[in-house]
């Protein structure tokens, strides 16, 4: 959880680096709040008798609110293992961008300090 509040408080902060802890903690703590949103949507829409109404709304709020920390931490993540933020654009590569892109959020830092900070795991 000390992660997800980091990154939501450091959510216009593209520079430095994020350990793969701090990526796939705030990606977990996403997961969870948009499948919140889609339960509690669904309780509403199905309480005042609607046909999905409140549901999209709703997950469509909590994506937006959290999308902008996303990307941040994701340009971080890519910092921590010595690529440039702007790699993120490789994901539009139909499935070989996609899966780059995974396989880069699984690897290790890159030891020692790089252009774009100390390393995480030493301080």
């Amino acid at each position: 959880m000390e992660y997800f509040k980091y990154c939501l408080k450091h959510y216009i902060d593209f520079s430095g680096r994020a350990r793969r802890m701090e990526y796939w903690s705030f990606t977990l703590f996403q997961f969870i709040a948009m499948a919140f949103a889609a339960f509690l949507g669904l309780a509403i829409d199905f309480a005042i008798g609607s046909y999905i109404i409140v549901t999209p709304i709703l997950v469509t709020l909590v994506c937006l609110g959290l999308i902008l920390p996303g990307v941040a931490v994701f340009f971080r993540r890519l910092h921590d293992i010595g690529k440039s933020g702007w790699w993120i654009f490789f994901g539009l590569v139909p499935v070989v961008g996609e899966v780059a892109l995974l396989v880069f959020m699984f690897l290790d830092s890159e030891p020692g300090s790089n252009r774009y900070g100390p390393n995480p795991k030493s301080a």
